[in-house]
């Protein structure tokens, strides 16, 4: 059944082969990327196919996905590379497909509660959002999806995709090695930088995530959203280092902006995340997150000091 927005179907259409055209790119004959809506920017992303002489999967079914109707070959596992809504519209799509997620993100292919709560979002700014995933990202929970952990391998029938935990982004983000193509998911490599913003977030754990994933050898790697297909371990290693040290570009401002004190109340209205332009439902929440996690860090270096309850001040 396709996928649905309130637990009854929006469509009695099954999940299908769908011709993509010039938008399955073929890396190798095993491996291709569907591409999805301009380039694979938010709220869209690029899914990657993977076929085997057993099996066929699909990692990250987007948006794109659910609206052209299935992908260009049967479906016999899905699996989310971690557990946000645009990581997760397929899922219902293919819904006699196996789900796999990662076992510390398995709430959130579970259900639309246990998503919520890898955000951490509570009151209004979560009903609003709920709303918004079942109704614009065709969520639909899975209670059969099944976890995996680190160096999980599901072996395809000539094909073999490793799983790689990649904790910070999510508690259960994770890439995928697949031949000589690297699934990197939500380390985009943007100039937006590394998203650590929600409950479920931990910077240190992304720290050590980005130099992990640094050393892994590819011929091709492959982001979700925006820059999509890299090809070359020399091009990727500058990436990854200009996406890294966007981390201590932020902690640099941040710190500059503790030169007299401020609370996180302030940190938040100042935005170190978003553009003062962009509006988004849980925009707050994920400013607050980001600040916190900063002023922990200088906490910890002995760069700040808490003047009084709540307020910090650059040592």
């Amino acid at each position: 059944m396709a996928a649905n927005t309130s637990g009854t179907s929006k469509s009695n259409r099954p999940a299908q082969e769908v011709s993509w055209g010039d938008d399955q790119i073929r890396l190798t004959d095993k491996v291709s990327v569907l591409r999805g809506a301009d380039n694979g920017a938010y709220p869209s992303g690029n899914s990657v196919l993977v076929q085997g002489s057993a099996e066929s999967v699909l990692i990250d079914p987007s948006v794109t996905v659910v609206q052209r109707g299935g992908a260009p070959v049967m479906i016999d596992a899905v699996i989310n590379s971690h557990g946000h809504e645009d990581h997760l519209p397929g899922n219902g799509l293919f819904s006699d497909s196996r789900i796999h997620i990662h076992h510390d993100d398995l709430v959130a292919a579970q259900s639309i509660e246990g998503l919520m709560d890898v955000y951490g979002l509570e009151g209004q700014v979560r009903a609003d959002f709920t709303a918004q995933v079942l109704e614009e990202f065709y969520y639909q929970g899975r209670d059969d999806a099944q976890g995996f952990n680190d160096g999980h391998v599901f072996d395809l029938g000539g094909v073999r995709v490793e799983a790689m935990h990649l904790p910070g982004h999510t508690r259960g983000h994770s890439g995928f090695q697949i031949d000589n193509v690297f699934f990197l998911s939500d380390i985009d490599l943007t100039g937006f930088g590394p998203y650590y913003g929600d409950v479920w977030s931990d910077l240190d754990q992304f720290d050590e995530s980005l130099r992990k994933v640094r050393d892994v050898e590819a011929d091709w790697y492959v982001t979700f959203h925006h820059k999509g297909i890299i090809e070359g371990r020399d091009t990727f290693v500058d990436m990854v280092d200009n996406f890294h040290a966007v981390i201590e570009t932020r902690h640099s401002r941040m710190l500059a902006f503790l030169s007299e004190p401020h609370d996180l109340d302030e940190m938040v209205a100042h935005r170190f995340v978003y553009r003062p332009h962009v509006e988004h439902v849980f925009l707050e929440a994920v400013e607050r997150r980001t600040a916190q996690l900063h002023v922990e860090r200088m906490l910890d270096r002995g760069e700040a000091i808490e003047v009084e309850s709540g307020r910090y001040r650059a040592a």
